[in-house]
């Protein structure tokens, strides 16, 4: 199986000399899923098959990245900023903080980039919701609705369909993903109009109202207090700095699931949030990605007068 995305990557596979898709892949057999037997290899090889497709969201955006280097019953860890060993495949660039001082994130424009980062033990893609052309003008907006351990994944669903029904009244087209963790993503693709205080803004207003409207189904609070039989809706990913994980990236837990965007009609069907894995892939890349479908929009005046008025319900 070939990968294209405009980016040039090996056939998919091994050779005896170790290397995925030309990238060198070292100690390939160690079982990094224990529970299901999922090798540093068969990681490797997902980064390598689902490149073309993940490469829309991932490519040129700063990173942080969870690695697990000796599996998920190991030590894991996130790191955003490029550190020494790394293959010349992960890039760096250099991103200007809160505080003034400036540290080199990392990102990958290319397939043997994230295969390169699974060599590093990344399980985990976590992605900024701006390019690095243009780190001030976020391109996505994304609701993280992540439930109390009570509440069923019905009610996710539920919740899930309410936000895209807002957003809808705003002038927000927006698709779904489920998460391969407890939860969905709210997607929205957006022009890049507007900086991130106008769109952490709308997304901090949007789940506020939503959780006035119904404080006994969500809330948009950080307190663990709040949360106890509420759907969180979490607008922090919508800062500057503030990652989510990316779509097609593996999650490190149990089972080995696949955060993957679906279309409002299947997530109907589903019966959980963590169903997808390595080897439904191929069934999936052979469908268009349901991203692609979300209409993008700027949130201008007209958005924010919407918003507005939506919140008066």
């Amino acid at each position: 199986m070939s990968v294209s995305s405009g980016k040039s990557v090996p056939e998919q596979g091994a050779g005896k000399d170790g290397r995925i898709h030309g990238v060198r892949v070292t100690s390939e057999g160690r079982r990094v899923y224990p529970g299901i037997g999922l090798t540093k290899g068969v990681v490797a090889e997902h980064y390598g098959r689902v490149a073309g497709r993940m490469l829309r969201y991932v490519a040129d955006r700063p990173l942080s990245l969870l690695r697990c280097p000796g599996g998920i019953a190991g030590e894991c860890f996130f790191q955003k900023h490029a550190g020494k060993g790394f293959p010349d495949e992960v890039k760096s660039l250099p991103i200007e903080e809160k505080d003034g001082e400036t540290k080199d994130y990392m990102f990958v424009d290319s397939g043997r980039g994230l295969i390169a980062a699974a060599q590093m033990g990344t399980l985990e893609f976590h992605i900024w919701g701006a390019t690095r052309d243009r780190l001030e003008r976020p391109d996505r907006m994304v609701f993280d609705l992540d439930p109390d351990p009570g509440l069923d994944f019905a009610t996710v669903k539920n919740a899930a369909h309410e936000v895209r029904e807002g957003l809808a009244a705003c002038g927000l087209d927006s698709a779904p993903m489920v998460t391969g963790g407890k939860g969905i993503h709210v997607i929205v693709s957006l022009r890049r109009i507007r900086g991130w205080d106008t769109v952490k803004f709308f997304a901090k207003t949007f789940a506020a109202v939503l959780a006035e409207r119904q404080p006994d189904r969500y809330t948009a609070s950080l307190s663990k207090s709040a949360r106890k039989g509420r759907v969180f809706v979490d607008w922090l990913r919508n800062e500057r700095g503030a990652t989510a994980v990316a779509p097609y990236s593996l999650r490190a837990r149990p089972g080995a699931a696949v955060a993957v965007p679906v279309t409002w009609e299947e997530l109907a069907t589903l019966d959980r949030p963590d169903g997808f894995h390595p080897d439904d892939m191929d069934e999936r890349l052979s469908r268009p990605c349901p991203l692609e479908g979300a209409v993008p929009r700027g949130i201008g005046a007209g958005v924010v007068d919407a918003l507005d008025a939506w919140a008066r319900g």
